[in-house]
């Protein structure tokens, strides 16, 4: 994954560790400008197009598994099943995408219909829609703030636990990324793992939970009985078709996808040449300037796009997919320096992300305080 080796802008090459620049010296409105005003149309019809689409390429993949596979002799059908699941999860991730993009108000014109939309594709993907929504919400508007972002808060040095400096090897760091890309998101929901201290027990199931307002409970209540119906049709696929068989038509595909969505999101939040902000210094605009885009190679078309087109989805979250790399291409002069892209192959990134990005300090000769860099050696 990822195709490394282009230049095509500044943003890309040698200097791709150096750190962007603390202040901007442009505004929201002026990136807004920039962008070409049909960037800004959501359509339906277009949106519900992928949403077809990547259905048939779903079920598509579902019938040459379930038909085929079975026929195969045990070796090529120990072969086939890891393509079926790579593939599966790859179409699924898309669709996921989809209903994060549901979730920004970005999938139509009207909100009922994009909630309706993302919470039917979250939940089949084991996802509570409205809850994720408004967490995610909170990470957009507080994005790389110590004191106030909801997820992917990197640890200060003087907070690094010992078992970290323990793993700090490469054995170490295969069980942490493994760890992390598979259990990190169900940890995420269940537990608020990498997310905001709220001084008492968080997670994304409990309406009562600090992580959302009065208003929203209902909604969270809303998302879990989406997934007990998911879990009640899961029970009447065991039912009829067996446990082995829902696995691997169905369970390892989700798995996958949260895999999927776990890399994406720590690759575009984690990178030395990314600060990160204390109350003093922080601000909307530094904050959602703080990430980077990353290449999947053939992918980026599959995951429609969000994984090169991140920093744009941080300003302006409310711009269809589909118009996001044209939107992203008109504010690239505007943004300079700004702006970065890491076309590292997505493994050696993900290894050199895990190996540098150990635990973040401020600068001691910086008149900025408050502003914090990623640092490796413990």
């Amino acid at each position: 994954m990822g195709a490394g080796g282009r230049m095509s802008d500044s943003s890309e090459g040698k200097n791709i560790l150096k750190r962007v620049p603390v202040d901007p010296p442009f505004s929201l409105s002026d990136l807004k400008k920039a962008i070409p005003a049909h960037c800004f149309e959501r359509s339906l019809i277009r949106s519900s197009y992928y949403v077809v689409h990547d259905l048939i390429v779903a079920y598509v993949f579902y019938f040459l598994a379930n038909t085929y596979i079975p026929l195969l002799p045990a070796p090529l059908a120990y072969l086939a099943w890891p393509i079926y699941w790579f593939c599966q999860a790859s179409i699924c991730t898309g669709l996921w995408v989809i209903g994060h993009e549901c979730g920004h108000h970005a999938f139509s014109e009207y909100q009922w219909v994009d909630d309706t939309v993302g919470f039917i594709l979250h939940s089949v993907l084991f996802t509570p829609y409205f809850s994720w929504k408004y967490s995610h919400r909170n990470h957009h508007a507080n994005t790389n703030s110590l004191d106030n972002d909801e997820v992917y808060i990197p640890k200060r040095k003087s907070k690094v636990r010992n078992y970290s400096k323990l793993l700090n090897n490469p054995p170490g760091r295969v069980f942490t990324l493994v760890f992390r890309l598979t259990l990190g998101f169900p940890l995420y929901l269940l537990t608020n793992i990498s997310g905001k201290k709220y001084g008492r027990f968080a997670n994304h199931f409990d309406p009562m939970s600090p992580i959302f307002t009065e208003r929203e409970r209902i909604q969270v209540l809303v998302s879990d009985l989406g997934l007990l119906a998911v879990f009640y049709a899961i029970k009447l696929a065991v039912a009829a078709k067996g446990a082995a068989w829902v696995i691997c038509m169905y369970g390892i595909p989700v798995v996958g996808v949260h895999v999927f969505f776990v890399l994406i999101t720590y690759l575009h939040h984690t990178h030395l040449s990314l600060p990160h902000y204390d109350s003093t210094e922080w601000n909307w605009i530094r904050g959602a300037l703080s990430t980077i885009d990353r290449d999947f190679g053939f992918l980026n078309r599959v995951f429609h796009d969000v994984t090169h087109t991140h920093v744009l989805h941080h300003l302006i979250s409310y711009i269809p997919h589909y118009h996001a790399k044209e939107a992203r291409d008109a504010i690239k002069p505007v943004l300079g320096e700004h702006y970065k892209i890491d076309r590292t192959p997505i493994f050696k990134a993900m290894w050199r992300e895990a190996k540098e990005c150990i635990y973040i300090e401020p600068d001691e000769d910086s008149e900025h305080k408050g502003t914090y860099w990623y640092h490796k050696v413990l």
